[in-house]
């Protein structure tokens, strides 16, 4: 037997060029033969047998492949990508195939061993990869019926058919039979009875897209191939011979009766006992209910995405099965989905009401800990294509509102800043016109369109008041901003783009993606430590060997911890919001929960981000084709989302304060100034403070007259305002009104002390010169030091120009011409710039 299959395998290596060449050669040596032999009969029919048999044998093993190929024709691996608790997202599977995953020998359960060699080779282990009798019994049913009726193919001849002559499966021909029979031999020759018992076990179609056992017991129970119980493995052996027919889901009683052979020829070959059999037969089975699932779809193609990245650098081998652990826990995922479904729905208005346009949401719930996302929904419905369904919101860039201020106030508290904030710093809520870049008039207003005169930063960011918050970001510098949003992972304010926002950028003018901002926030509810976000904990073969585990993201101390502190303390104070929102709004949930909404103009985007010490929600809802919603802000939109979220994760869990950090003290202020009190103060509170910030100072706002009135002595840009709310205001001595030229410098302060920050481009270092006048001006020209600035045509009654900071001492004023060509100058403000 060795002899001929030595034989065989010389020839195998012949192509067809070879064959035709080594016909024409015999033919011509026949020829020379027969002219030089006596022409004997039987010596020409013995030669012509040879010769006949010779170009046969060629015929059938000429082109026979090597079983050095078996590698290069395994099935592709599929990728599977699991929640962090092992539950199946989706599986990626190959541009050919279908799902794959290969395991090794010592963890393919031993009932599929069993079961897999009672009904396909009873003899595995004795026989030499080839089954004699049973090749005998089809060429002779062959002979009788013109084909190959009959089978007899071992395990061993199944996998040379199936990884080496996949161009001949569908073949049932007595050339195919002898050609597998041939490979079979040589595949034991060359690999043990185990190994080529599991390529069958790996590689065989079981029908449903799976190939091999692993995707086997996977698309059809849901459960790992180690899990397989006996009834389990003796439906799954009776699938390979005919999958379409015994497939559980299409034909489940064909596939119970295919069960019962199976396990009757397992009982028969010695691998069960008969009370093991009867107890198979009657055990019930539970299929899978979703065999091929894709959750959360808008996610798993971000893992994609990182895998992808994970190949290029790498760091990750295409080769092999793949096991993808991602940080998204399932159960919380379905639960998101399901809140962002129904209160979109909410929306869908009945007869007779209003549109409000509301058709989308995104969401994102992140572990501020470790940055883990642990939910991302990237839109109402993935499937949706009327509301662009299969675009991830949750990546988006878009408009932030007011969701950006804390970024803004959190530069604004950073104790080691020049001039630094507190959250007792008084700000003025008043109606105000800056000038951009580019000398346009800017003219924020609040969402009430209402004034609220002198606010505290607490109050001013609670409340969400614009003016406040655009005077703040002017005080800071809008580079300062977009550098400490850049450290907290929000990179879409990065050059290119960094040099065109102006004061817009306090109500949200600059884009960015829920995800971006949502890490920002995470920073703040974690102590001021920014950790960036991860999707991936781990990274496994089938076999459970540890492939890649990303290296865990350093925490970096990126806001000080008092003044993150400070902000979520803010953010979750329900009084101070009651200016905004009222008491009591959807913001205030059953626990401590820091919160901020934005709602962008036109009613574009609204927004809401909150979180607890170790838990963040976002939300974004809106549009993904830029309609306009219908009067529809972060509070209506966006915050019913996410209370409920907060709400129904957090529902089993103790409510958690945020740990307050060493070096903060409270302090007794004057309401209204933010400043020590005096006997004079006519309201006051208590304060947090970061020791060091505290006021030193007194209250000079309140006065008390030589008649023992109390009186307000305010600056001119608010005696409007406080007119109108009917507050007593001091006159100039004698109860005459002060003179007024017409023209005031507001900004800077008069005898301020300004410090020029190191490491930092000195142009991005610039003062706000500010003038209020109360006349009608043709032009205003800004003077530093005798030397006319920028000249400004036709102002707005309050006007602004920007001035690079320099060392030393410097005048500044203001002179402007009236439409009756009177020139009219303002007070002069005296300024140090110190290094």
């Amino acid at each position: 037997m060795d002899s001929v299959f030595s034989v065989v395998d010389a020839f195998s290596n012949l192509d067809l060029t070879a064959f035709v060449f080594f016909t024409l050669f015999a033919k011509r040596i026949y020829n020379h033969l027969m002219r030089t032999f006596l022409k004997s009969k039987l010596f020409r029919f013995l030669l012509f047998i040879f010769l006949l048999f010779a170009i046969f044998f060629i015929y059938l093993f000429y082109d026979l492949p090597s079983i050095s190929a078996i590698p290069e024709n395994l099935n592709q691996p599929s990728v599977k990508i699991t929640d962090r608790n092992g539950r199946l997202l989706y599986e990626i599977l190959p541009t050919e195939g279908g799902r794959n995953a290969a395991l090794s020998v010592e963890n393919l359960p031993q009932c599929m061993k069993d079961a897999t060699i009672a009904v396909e080779d009873k003899s595995f282990y004795q026989n030499p990869g080839v089954d004699i009798g049973g090749i005998v019994r089809a060429v002779w049913i062959n002979l009788r019926g013109g084909e190959t009726l009959s089978g007899g193919s071992t395990i061993t001849q199944q996998v040379a058919r199936t990884l080496l002559l996949p161009n001949e499966k569908t073949e049932r021909t007595l050339r195919r039979k002898l050609r597998e029979t041939v490979l079979a031999w040589q595949l034991t020759r060359s690999y043990s009875k185990d190994e080529i018992l599991a390529l069958y076990l790996n590689q065989i179609y079981y029908g449903g897209m799976a190939y091999g056992i692993e995707a086997a017991s996977q698309t059809y129970f849901g459960k790992p191939a180690s899990d397989l119980l006996l009834p389990e493995c003796a439906l799954l052996a009776g699938l390979p011979q005919t999958p379409g027919i015994y497939n559980p889901f299409t034909n489940p009683d064909l596939a119970l009766e295919r069960q019962k052979v199976v396990l009757g020829l397992m009982e028969k070959n010695g691998f069960i006992t008969s009370a093991e059999r009867v107890g198979a037969e009657t055990a019930p089975l539970s299929y899978n209910v979703v065999p091929y699932p894709i959750e959360a779809p808008h996610f798993v193609w971000m893992i994609k995405d990182q895998l992808d990245e994970l190949f290029a650098s790498g760091q990750l081998n295409r080769s092999g099965s793949l096991v993808i652990r991602t940080t998204l826990d399932l159960n919380m995922q379905n639960l998101a989905e399901k809140i962002v479904r129904r209160r979109i729905g909410l929306f869908k208005p009945l007869e007779g009401e209003i549109n409000r346009n509301v058709n989308n949401a995104a969401l994102i719930v992140i572990d501020p800990k470790n940055g883990e996302v642990l939910s991302l929904v990237g839109s109402a419905d993935y499937f949706d294509a009327s509301i662009y369904g299969a675009l991830n919101m949750a990546i988006a860039p878009r408009q932030s509102g007011s969701a950006f201020k804390p970024i803004i106030y959190a530069a604004a508290l950073d104790p080691t800043r020049a001039n630094t904030f507190t959250a007792a710093t008084s700000i003025m809520d008043v109606s105000t016109t800056f000038t951009t870049k580019n000398n346009q008039p800017y003219k924020p207003v609040n969402y009430d369109g209402r004034e609220h005169g002198f606010v505290s930063v607490r109050e001013a960011l609670a409340s969400s008041l614009n003016v406040p918050a655009v005077l703040t970001l002017q005080n800071v510098g809008i580079e300062n901003v977009i550098a400490l949003a850049n450290r907290l992972g929000v990179h879409s304010l990065d050059e290119p783009h960094a040099s065109r926002y102006d004061l817009s950028l306090a109500l949200g003018g600059g884009q960015m993606s829920l995800l971006e901002l949502s890490r920002a926030y995470a920073a703040l509810a974690d102590n001021g430590k920014y950790t960036g976000t991860a999707i991936i904990l781990d990274i496994y073969d089938a076999d459970g060997n540890l492939l890649y585990m990303p290296e865990e993201n350093p925490a970096i101390q990126v806001i000080d911890p008092r003044v993150a502190w400070l902000i979520s303390d803010i953010l979750s104070d329900d009084q101070s919001r009651q200016t905004g929102f009222g008491i009591n709004s959807i913001l205030k949930i059953d626990r401590i929960a820091a919160v901020k909404t934005g709602t962008t103009t036109n009613f574009h985007d609204n927004w809401t981000i909150g979180y607890t010490p170790d838990l963040l929600v976002g939300v974004w809802v809106g549009n993904s084709n830029y309609q306009a919603m219908h009067n529809v802000t972060g509070l209506t939109g966006a915050a019913p989302i996410w209370a409920e979220t907060m709400r129904s994760i957090l529902q089993e869990r103790p409510d958690k304060i945020f740990t307050q950090p060493d070096g903060l003290i409270q302090v007794e202020v004057c309401d209204l100034s933010g400043l020590l009190p005096t006997e004079t103060c006519q309201h006051t509170k208590t304060e947090w403070f970061i020791d060091g910030t505290q006021p030193t100072t007194y209250d000079t706002f309140y006065q008390r007259l030589t008649t023992g009135e109390i009186v307000l002595k305010l600056p001119v840009e608010v005696q409007d305002w406080a007119r109108s709310q009917g507050l007593p205001l001091l006159d100039e001595p004698n109860g005459t009104p002060r003179e007024t030229s017409g023209l005031n410098l507001t900004s800077p302060t008069d005898h301020t002390t300004y410090r020029i920050t190191p490491n930092l481009d000195l142009s991005a270092q610039q003062l706000a010169l500010s003038t209020l006048t109360e006349s009608d001006l043709t032009r205003v020209t800004f003077f530093v030091d005798g030397s006319a600035l920028i000249t400004l045509s036709a102002p707005p009654t309050s006007c602004q120009a920007w001035w690079t900071l320099s060392l030393g001492e410097h005048r500044f004023w203001a002179e402007g011409v009236t439409v009756n060509g009177e020139t009219i100058k303002s007070n002069i403000v005296t300024i140090t710039v110190v290094e």
